[in-house]
């Protein structure tokens, strides 16, 4: 009878103790108490408009503990779905993503993000997602150029036929400053275009206080240290966003990873100058993009398209910059875009460049926070000079759209557009806050089982892609 008593007691501490450590089944759907020092200074809040915010702070391993721990449910998601589509796309295994990263990214991930990817792992691990180790959470961390960049670089040079994946330009985005703005002061908006699936999980908002280098407020994508559709600012007055480069076509296996640069810039950088500087060391060409940067303390604001062995910077300090997936420097534009064509006015990128032009003269001297969020919900078709939500509007629809996006690859009807939209401005960079919208900010949600039914050819992506509703703007205030 004692002998029963004994190893029933001790059954039920065991019980405890592995509940406690994460390891038991129910923590991958509930985390358990939040006991670890590692967790100190950091939670999660309840979603609240289609956005899910975090709060991480301390030594590089903790910022990674802790974003592993809080959104666990989420990269597992995110781990498990590319797993399964990205071999049917890119045609590539999961084991031969492991082994590039191993070899060509390991020797140029600095420390303290090392040591952050690997705190993700650890809090994966805490909450009882094992299967899953650094080297895959590096992989969901180049999730933008290893499918887009690396893998047709790869093919080409070792003369596989398949080209893999085109370099999707994605994004709708401005800054302007001086006499275009209301106060003369800063304003920037951005649009997030990419597939409904992902893109509907890119609903974080990363309230990070780092040990060392400056406070972080950015949007992102659950298990991956930056923004990466980019939005965000930091404690020394920077605002950064960036459009892709469509057709970009370039990749440094020796370079640094667009995600570590993007990282280490909005987290050190106190001016433009510093930000460029960051962004062109070790460059590899991975997510090639036009940047778009402002400084609060000198309402300068510049561009920066940034390419593999050619970039341009456009600065000003009374202007208005614009970035909707098109090259502008000709060097980038001839040697590393060679399937774009600037003078078809029908493609998205162009007619919403197109559309840039119009809003800036229209709005000049009125940009607000208000006009900013206007401008990115805009809906008027530069090519039908008519409002019509498409491929070709600011705000994207081209599930509407019976044409698609040839320059990108996107048959008709695909389900892809504006997932997100952000606006900022001088007072609320200064008070690290900005304004969000989770799904169309112009109010059309997307029904993903009425889409289905209209268009059955999309099928495959059943198993992934959600209803994507659209949500108000919010305002958002980092945790001091």
């Amino acid at each position: 009878m004692r002998l029963y008593k004994t190893s029933f007691l001790g059954f039920i501490l065991l019980a405890l103790t592995l509940v406690s450590s994460g390891w038991a089944p129910s923590a991958k759907t509930k985390a358990p108490p939040p006991r670890d020092p590692r967790l100190a200074g950091s939670f999660r809040r309840p979603m609240r408009h289609g956005w899910i915010y975090v709060r991480l702070a301390g030594s590089p391993s903790d910022l990674g503990f802790q974003h592993g721990y809080w959104l666990a449910p989420e990269i597992n998601r995110m781990l498990t779905d590319f797993k399964a589509t990205w071999p049917r796309s890119t045609h590539k295994s999961w084991a031969f993503y492991r082994h590039a990263v191993r070899v060509m990214w390991l020797p140029h991930i600095e420390p303290q993000y090392m040591r952050e990817l690997r705190g993700i792992a650890q809090g994966l691990h805490a909450r009882g997602y094992r299967q899953w180790d650094t080297i895959d959470v590096i992989i969901l961390n180049g999730f933008e150029e290893l499918p887009d960049y690396f893998v047709p670089w790869y093919n080409q040079h070792h003369h596989i036929k398949d080209a893999g994946l085109p370099a999707i330009g994605n994004c709708s985005a401005f800054i302007a400053t001086g006499s275009y703005t209301k106060d003369g002061k800063i304003v920037m908006g951005h649009n997030t275009w990419t597939g409904y699936y992902p893109g509907e999980n890119w609903n974080i908002i990363f309230d990070i206080h780092p040990r060392r280098g400056y406070h972080i407020l950015m949007d992102g994508f659950p298990g991956v240290i930056t923004s990466d559709d980019d939005f965000g600012e930091n404690s020394a007055g920077l605002m950064v966003t960036e459009t892709t480069i469509s057709s970009f076509v370039g990749w440094n296996p020796n370079g640094i990873p667009e995600f570590i640069r993007s990282r280490k810039a909005l987290q050190y950088a106190n001016s433009i100058d510093s930000y460029i500087r960051i962004m062109l060391h070790g460059n590899n060409g991975g997510y090639a993009n036009d940047w778009l940067i402002g400084d609060a303390k000198t309402n300068q604001i510049a561009r920066l398209e940034l390419g593999l062995k050619y970039h341009e910077v456009w600065k000003s300090k009374n202007g208005m910059l614009v970035g909707s997936n098109f090259p502008s420097d000709p060097k980038v534009l001839k040697y590393e875009c060679p399937g774009y064509n600037i003078h078809d006015l029908s493609s998205s990128p162009n007619a919403r460049h197109v559309r840039w032009r119009q809003l800036r003269r229209q709005y000049k001297g009125k940009i607000d926070v208000a006009i900013a969020e206007k401008m990115e919900s805009d809906h008027y078709d530069t090519w039908q000079h008519k409002i019509d939500p498409d491929e070709r509007t600011l705000c994207g629809h081209v599930d509407l759209s019976p044409r698609g996006v040839k320059v990108w690859g996107w048959g008709p009807y695909h389900p892809g557009g504006t997932v997100s939209a952000k606006v900022t401005d001088t007072r609320l960079v200064n008070q690290m806050a900005f304004y969000a919208a989770m799904g169309h900010p112009c109010g059309i949600g997307f029904n993903a089982p009425a889409f289905f039914k209209a268009h059955p050819q999309y099928d495959d992506l059943k198993p992934y892609l959600k209803s994507m509703p659209s949500h108000r703007w919010t305002l958002f205030r980092s945790s001091r």
